[in-house]
């Protein structure tokens, strides 16, 4: 059977698992949009229309936070994809598989600057240095190899995400041969004489530290085993947070964005991190205080000796080298350190919260409210704003994969599209978006997406004047505010235009009984909270 390019990619696309792509459809992906609803593929991949093509990117970002596997979105060429290109950093920074696929004009107007419609003269090099490759289909059979290559990324090494571009008239050349998906490469494993140095270096240590990235999410299990054998304190970056629970004594959760944390770190003779690049944005310190020998167990080789060189490197997939670890360290057990160090953290936690500032502290009981009337499984999908910084370290996450922060490329507006991916690929899980009222706003129309999907979908809005972050930082060095104090819309009418619910919470009880019915309806909840008010004084 004789079908077009842009179906056999379609067909490609599900042969990899793929069952959902996000997107806004143009001329110039017609015959993609073939393959989505034409024979065998009619109704086996869904197509999600979102309302601007970032929140497409968005979408498949939340995906792949949620679930760890691809997400997809489908867009057109030039704007299309320059509208995504910030999902495609976000992607890149925070090591989730996102794939891209753009049209692109025709093969013989490639670097002309004759005008045509969407035409960047050279389209893969805008979004080269945000991918972990990006690539333009000359020919229909380039496309195997691409998606081979992208999901060889995806599966086996650090997971980042890719952008193909198909030009118009590669996608309407007829394919007559099956394409077939390549097959799985495994994850490296650790070398047995690091795993044994790593273990000498932990045994023989007075005061070892465990750091939790992104990249150990499947190693929670096992790293919990590893820190009370050797009695470590845990402390995770803002994508590890969960993977260790967050109720673990051992655990400190997402604070090394806090002096007590960091403070504490700095004691530490050998420090085992794993999975993490030791971010800026974890800490939002230049530089960490690390006194101690660093062992980095990471995927990525060039993670091993970059601003903080590691002492011993291991290049391997972090389940299975916390693993033979665990396997070589045979029993040890120092139930001395660990009485000492749940003593320490429970004492820093304390601190932490005496420490608050007064806006932290109106963030940490909505929080703790929020805590208390959700269930385990639920997931939470935050935007860059000062309710989520104070959430990275003051709000318990008992699983990996339930916190959705994007630290990395710190983009605003992902978080009402990224909880609408993850409630798509994690149905029987409830999902609550966490948004502050400017980060909102940049990605505001996805809420006629989620009505369209009659998502039971409650949104938060911490409501304190528009851009709060940047006031406060141009309070702290003398600079006039400028830029950073416009107006917000009647959020409880803006709801309402939208087709769903809005409500204004002044009291715990009414936050309380509309969150309930938030989880409900049939369509999206805007819970709007604002700063200062009385309920969120109260002790």
């Amino acid at each position: 059977m004789t079908i077009t390019c842009g179906e056999a990619t379609i067909r490609l696309l599900k042969k990899y698992g793929v069952n959902t792509v996000f997107g806004i459809p143009g001329v110039h992906t017609l015959e993609l949009c073939r393959g989505l609803y034409a024979g065998e593929n009619f109704g086996e991949i869904k197509h999600v229309q979102a309302r601007n093509e970032q929140g497409a990117g968005f979408m498949a970002e939340g995906w792949a936070r949620a679930t760890g596997e691809v997400g997809v979105a489908i867009v057109i060429s030039g704007p299309g994809v320059t509208n995504a290109s910030t999902a495609l950093g976000q992607c890149y920074a925070d090591s989730l598989p996102m794939l891209l696929i753009s049209a692109e004009p025709n093969t013989n107007t490639f670097g002309k600057g004759w005008g045509v419609l969407h035409e960047i003269t050279e389209q893969k090099k805008v979004t080269e240095p945000i991918t972990a490759f990006s690539a333009t289909a000359h020919k229909p059979s380039d496309i195997p190899d691409f998606f081979a290559k992208a999901f060889s990324i995806f599966n086996s090494q650090r997971p980042r995400s890719v952008h193909i571009s198909i030009p118009l008239d590669v996608q309407s050349q007829l394919v007559a041969e099956e394409w077939l998906p390549a097959e799985e490469i495994q994850r490296p494993s650790p070398k047995q004489d690091l795993i044994i140095k790593a273990v000498e270096m932990l045994k023989n240590s007075k005061k070892p530290f465990v750091i939790v990235g992104g990249g150990a999410s499947k190693a929670g299990k096992n790293l919990s085993i590893l820190a009370e054998m050797i009695g470590a304190p845990i402390i995770s970056s803002t994508a590890g947070k969960g993977i260790v629970s967050d109720y673990h004594p051992l655990h400190l959760s997402g604070s090394t964005v806090r002096l007590e944390g960091r403070d504490y770190l700095a004691e530490a003779d050998v420090i085992l991190a794993i999975g993490t690049e030791l971010s800026e944005t974890d800490s939002f310190t230049k530089k960490l205080q690390i006194n101690g020998e660093l062992i980095r167990i990471d995927i990525d080789p060039s993670k091993i000796n970059d601003l903080y060189p590691a002492k011993l490197g291991i290049v391997s997939d972090a389940e299975k080298a916390v693993w033979k670890i665990v396997e070589k360290l045979d029993g040890f057990q120092n139930e001395d350190r660990t009485k000492e160090v749940v003593s320490r953290v429970q004492e820093l936690r304390q601190s932490m919260q005496t420490n608050l500032t007064d806006p932290e502290r109106q963030h940490f009981r909505l929080l703790s409210i929020l805590r208390e009337n959700t269930d385990e499984d639920t997931i939470f999908s935050g935007d860059a704003c000062q309710l989520v910084y104070t959430g990275a370290f003051a709000f318990n996450i008992p699983k990996a994969k339930q916190w959705f922060y994007p630290a990395g490329f710190c983009a605003l507006g992902n978080a009402l599209p990224n909880g609408i991916g993850a409630k798509l690929a994690c149905p029987d899980s409830k999902v609550v978006v966490l948004a502050g009222d400017g980060g909102f706003m940049f990605t505001m129309p996805e809420l006629l997406t989620a009505v369209d999907l009659a998502m039971s979908l409650p949104i938060i809005i911490w409501e304190n004047g528009g851009l709060k972050q940047i006031q406060d930082d141009m309070d702290a060095v003398g600079v006039t505010r400028v830029g950073v104090e416009g107006i917000n819309p009647d959020f409880v009418s803006l709801a309402k235009a939208c087709h769903c619910e809005g409500i204004y919470v002044d009291t715990k009880e009414k936050f309380i009984r509309g969150l309930k019915k938030a989880f409900e309806r049939p369509f999206p909840t805007l819970i709007i909270v604002r700063e200062n008010d009385k309920w969120l004084l109260e002790t």
